[in-house]
């Protein structure tokens, strides 16, 4: 698995296309690192780029946007509606896939240091990367913005963790950078049906995590024994949520502009219902709402969930209908296009459907039938699984809302979800086993002319193998709880679709055998093998297997048992 790390760079100029351009033209120059995204804001005054790749190219890459944004971005010039702090205000590390966020808040500190060391900018590390407490969060390390930089630079409370601790002409003009190791953040604006900034700032204070400053009964704020203004929670306060009011001329309107800091604790679709609550409250309305650089598709997936179930509709659809049901509900076409396929940062990264799954009928068949040994059977059966599964969750969608079936309309809904994300699991599979066969292959190719070189191929190919084992038996193991749902649907499930879900047991029973083929044909294969970290490895997986197999059969069984009688005796009648 390659390892991948997302950095998301916010240089402070949204208007000039020709330093922006300048600025991401140095990413391409970086082997193996893809640029995503660049999203400039001529109001904000401010372009947030996109990219990712293997940690080190996007290390080197992060250097290079920063030294680039230095040599052609003059901060004693720079005026925006949004805070900032240098020419690069912010530059986090993002862990994408086989990275931890540990590691990525070393790459940040190596990067830091090397802004700080080559560059002479002032670097201050915030969040999984802060080297003490009160420097976590942005908005503290932050405070006064560029223009607070002067009288902060030279103290010993404000020593950057990297480069000069001075005001002078280079620090002037490129400001201080702040970098990171963070989750992934959603810069996410909500669009206001008024032009009143103080409106959107009173709904920012509503539902942003810090709250607002309390005030007494004579509309004071009330401080603590320090001197700062003591904090409540706003009526429709969000976890993990930073929030401030704007008016943005280009859009005629007002906004409340959030950062969603971590969307595991709270998604975009909650904090838009909060905004609207909040401006509710106050006689105005959500019109819409904007998503400012990338997002990942389980935010996009969860906000389609949530509208649909509040709507009372069946939320076991596919992603493209949950992903669209949440650009709708959360008015995200309001001022401009919304294409998933350019904001989602799975999509644009490459990160979804692999080349088999992504084929036409025709296309993936035709390749099927050619003398090249993959895909073959294994993907073939994960193929067969996942069109069972898919044919459960039909059934149980054809079942919502038909008034007949009113007592098991609930379960029907929460079966079609859990279905169709068994459907994707086993066609993710599909690409999973060739690609394991295909890395079997290769290491069969490895040199062997010296002893060293012909123990390292034995292990390659041995523990490629191992792999080539798992993949058939993870879809194995998936199929009796997808069975147990198509014997559901057969038994409480709409009657006219019965054949459906007959079918569907089937075609799970045929993929379950089929993965049953290749663990076993693999695990053969295993034999005389180097046994690895794992020796009981052939052992444990051919008993499981065979638990599983024999599991499925009686499963299928009796799925096929009921739906013949039923059916038979309907014809009968």
């Amino acid at each position: 698995m390659q390892k991948l790390v997302e950095c998301v760079p916010n240089i402070s100029e949204g208007r000039d296309r020709g330093i922006i351009d300048a600025v991401t033209a140095v990413i391409g120059e970086v082997e193996g690192v893809r640029l995503l995204d660049v999203d400039p804001g001529a109001d904000t005054n401010r372009t947030v780029i996109t990219f990712i790749g293997p940690p080190e190219a996007v290390a080197e890459a992060a250097f290079r946007v920063v030294r680039r944004a230095a040599e052609l971005i003059d901060m004693s010039r720079h005026h925006g509606a949004h805070p900032r702090h240098g020419a690069t205000d912010v530059c986090p590390f993002v862990p994408v896939r086989g990275v931890t966020m540990a590691e990525c808040a070393e790459l940040a500190r190596q990067v830091g240091r090397r802004i700080g060391d080559e560059l002479g900018i002032p670097v201050y590390l915030y969040e999984e990367a802060a080297s003490r407490p009160e420097r976590r969060n942005l908005a503290d390390v932050r405070k006064g913005e560029y223009e607070a930089l002067p009288r902060k630079l030279g103290t010993a409370e404000w020593e950057p963790d990297f480069g000069p601790n001075q005001w002078n002409e280079r620090t002037m003009r490129t400001g201080a950078t702040n970098v990171s190791a963070r989750g992934f953040l959603v810069a996410y604006n909500v669009n206001l049906n008024t032009r009143d900034k103080g409106l959107a700032s009173q709904i920012a204070l509503d539902i942003k995590e810090a709250g607002r400053a309390r005030r007494d009964a004579q509309g004071a704020i009330v401080k603590d024994a320090a001197g700062n203004p003591v904090l409540e929670p706003g009526p429709y306060r969000l976890p993990a949520c930073k929030a401030v009011g704007w008016f943005i001329p280009a859009y005629e309107r007002a906004q409340v502009s959030i950062n969603l800091v971590n969307t595991d604790v709270t998604k975009p679709h909650q904090a838009f219902e909060a905004c609207r609550s909040g401006a509710e409250d106050r006689g105005a309305r959500v019109t819409g709402s904007e998503l400012v650089g990338l997002v990942p598709e389980a935010d996009l997936l969860a906000a389609g969930r949530f509208y649909l179930r509040r709507a009372g509709q069946s939320a076991g659809v596919p992603r493209r209908l949950l992903i669209e049901t949440a650009i709708q509900s959360l008015g995200l076409r309001d001022l401009a296009p919304f294409d998933p396929a350019e904001k989602v940062i799975e999509y644009q990264a490459g990160l979804t459907d692999g080349p088999l799954v992504s084929m036409t009928n025709r296309a993936f068949v035709d390749e099927l039938s050619t003398d090249s040994p993959a895909p073959g059977g294994g993907s073939v059966a994960a193929l067969s699984a996942a069109q069972g599964a898919a044919l459960t969750a039909m059934v149980a969608n054809l079942t919502v809302g038909k008034k007949k079936y009113a007592a098991v309309q609930e379960r029907m809904k929460d079966l079609a979800e859990t279905a169709q994300a068994q459907k994707d699991f086993f066609l993710s599979a599909i690409d999973e086993d060739t690609a394991a066969f295909n890395a079997v292959m290769a290491a069969f190719g490895l040199p062997k002319g010296s002893p060293a070189e012909a123990a390292a191929r034995d292990l390659a190919i041995a523990e490629a193998t191992r792999q080539a084992t798992r993949i058939p038996f993870g879809v194995l193991d998936r199929v009796p709880a997808a069975l147990q749902l198509a014997a559901e649907v057969a038994a409480d499930g709409n009657a006219n679709s019965l054949s459906d879900a007959g079918v569907a047991a089937l075609t799970l029973l045929t993929g379950a055998e089929g993965a049953y083929y290749n663990v076993l044909i693999n695990l053969n294969a295993l034999r005389g093998l180097a046994p690895g970290d794992d020796p009981e490895f052939p052992t444990r997986t051919r008993a499981d297997a065979i638990r599983l197999m024999s599991e499925c059969g009686r499963l299928a069984d009796a799925v096929r048992v009921q739906v013949r009688r039923r059916l038979e005796e309907e014809l009968g009648a």
